[in-house]
């Protein structure tokens, strides 16, 4: 990783296309006729370089027989940027990347013509936990780098390959742990004020111009436009984590939260140019408009299939929400919320097994992905597969794993 407190006159940006990288060098100040050297490394071993004597658009560097990252393998390159010869260098930025691409493919050739998900040309059904990303001490802020590396470490223990990290953008660190431990992201993008007030969309459209001028699209002073802000927000976090190999999915809009104020098809095609090597989750839940690659429910308790399109992949983007309370380990101890409350922990591991068993079923009719709620309770919110302080396993982590194996 690059150290973003060191001073640099170079940075290299990384995306994969394929199987090649495509490179841009961004410069403060001049540097005069100074040589360029790019290096990809293997466990310290160049395995693809080029030098180059002035600096102008994309650079493209190959690399035969790539290794390609997954969650069975998360394999990362290291990438070496120098601004000079070997003898008088004057400027080094070192990072890392990942060779992936995920698609979606319209029809397999078995008769089906179910869309599916394909990573490195290959179907892969991702299994996934809801990561709201609080802590008790810190709410949005982990306390160490370790805690970070935790909850992606439980998650994969559990026997999760994917995590969608809900209404919320990271630090930095927090995605690097997942391109190096090997687990897939689908990320929010934070939602819009909403006021969950569902019913706009059945109310009388002066009504609703109104509502949408007092609560939605501007500040007090009436000099913000929110919605601009909303779009300004999504472009850099897409340009943020675009580098990111474990990012393979963006979620623009949930359960309606902020998308009256949009057309949601021109948010996911201005996405779509933004970063073509992605999927683009147009409504996760609820109101859903018909654009994006997928076509996300969410149902509570038991998963189901959402309704068939031929030209997106059938996804439940959230479903379970069983909640136990553990006592000593819950922020609030008079209360706790769940969409259903097991008495115990092993009521909740036959709830889940059930929850599987569907989703096996599911998964053969056509779902390509699933997402549980939720992998840590968060404050009176007790259905988390681990308790707030992550001190508890609700379910033992190998139980999980074998459940979660087929």
């Amino acid at each position: 990783m690059t150290d973003p407190t060191a001073p640099t006159e170079a940075a290299g940006r990384v995306r994969p296309i394929g199987f090649r990288n495509v490179i841009t060098i961004l410069l403060l100040g001049t540097t005069g006729q100074i040589a360029w050297i790019l290096e990809v490394l293997d466990g310290g071993h160049v395995v693809s370089s080029v030098a180059i004597e002035s600096v102008e658009g994309e650079l493209v560097l190959p690399v035969r027989q790539a290794k390609r990252w997954s969650p069975a393998s998360p394999f990362l390159y290291d990438l070496r940027v120098r601004l000079g010869d070997d003898k008088s260098p004057v400027d080094e930025v070192q990072s890392y990347f990942g060779m992936r691409e995920v698609e979606l493919r319209l029809g397999q050739g078995d008769g089906s013509g179910v869309p599916r998900i394909f990573l490195n040309g290959e179907p892969l059904f991702q299994l996934g936990v809801l990561d709201q990303g609080y802590w008790p001490d810190g709410l949005y802020t982990a306390p160490t780098d370790d805690a970070l590396r935790f909850d992606i470490e439980a998650a994969r223990s559990m026997g999760f390959n994917m995590v969608r990290k809900h209404a919320k953008v990271e630090p930095d660190r927090w995605y690097y742990h997942c391109d190096r431990l090997g687990m897939l992201v689908w990320q929010d993008m934070p939602s819009l004020l909403s006021l969950k007030n569902y019913a706009i969309e059945i109310l009388h459209e002066r009504v609703k111009k109104e509502y949408r001028i007092r609560k939605e699209l501007r500040d007090p002073s009436g000099s913000v436009d929110y919605r601009q802000v909303f779009l300004d927000e999504l472009d850099a976090m897409v340009g943020m984590l675009g580098n990111h190999p474990s990012v393979v999915a963006w979620v623009l809009f949930n359960e309606g939260w902020g998308e009256e104020c949009f057309d949601v098809r021109d948010v996911v095609n201005r996405v779509k140019r933004l970063d073509p090597t992605r999927l683009v989750d147009g409504a996760s839940g609820f109101y859903d408009k018909g654009a994006g690659d997928v076509r996300d429910v969410h149902t509570y308790p038991d998963p189901s299939l959402p309704e068939a399109d031929p030209a997106r992949a059938a996804v439940v983007g959230e479903f379970g929400g069983i909640g136990l309370k553990i006592p000593g380990h819950a922020w609030n101890k008079w209360f706790g919320f769940g969409w259903r409350m097991a008495r115990s922990k092993e009521a909740l591991e036959a709830r889940y097994k059930g929850f599987m068993e569907k989703i096996e079923v599911l998964k053969q009719k056509g779902l390509v992905a699933s997402v549980y709620t939720q992998l840590t309770d968060v404050e009176t919110e007790v259905n988390g597969l681990l308790t707030y302080d992550r001190a508890v396993s609700k379910i033992d982590p190998h139980v999980l794993a074998r459940m979660h194996r087929p």
